[in-house]
């Protein structure tokens, strides 16, 4: 199963860099990384093309950070899709899996985490 996650940022070079580390980090394998930076003025660009994980980069201006989001959807090719901002990580390497896990059941729409 293949997860697409979105990150939008905006001058977030201080903080996505442990963004970036949290999904290269993940165990689950089939993962399409997209970001979506709105034309940073920081060196956001340049921390993003450290990780080879990453599997769209799109730094353009947007409208905000909804567009932005939008412009990841479109870019999407996963089975399942998420979102992790650019100043957040997830809090274990296994987390990816167990969203895969959880998506085996046709019921499950949608899940989230705290």
């Amino acid at each position: 199963m293949k997860i697409s996650i979105i990150t939008v940022s905006y001058n977030s070079a201080n903080t996505i860099r442990d963004t970036l580390k949290s999904i290269s980090m993940q165990e689950h394998t089939s993962v399409e990384h997209i970001i979506v930076d709105g034309k940073s003025t920081d060196n956001t660009s340049q921390v993003v093309q450290e990780f080879p994980h990453v599997s769209v980069f799109i730094s353009e201006k947007d409208r905000g950070i909804y567009d932005a989001m939008n412009k990841g959807l479109q870019a999407a090719t996963g089975d399942v899709i998420g979102i992790l901002n650019s100043d957040d990580m997830y809090a274990d390497n296994t987390i990816l899996t167990k969203v895969a896990a959880a998506f085996t059941d046709p019921a499950i729409y949608c899940v989230y985490g705290d």
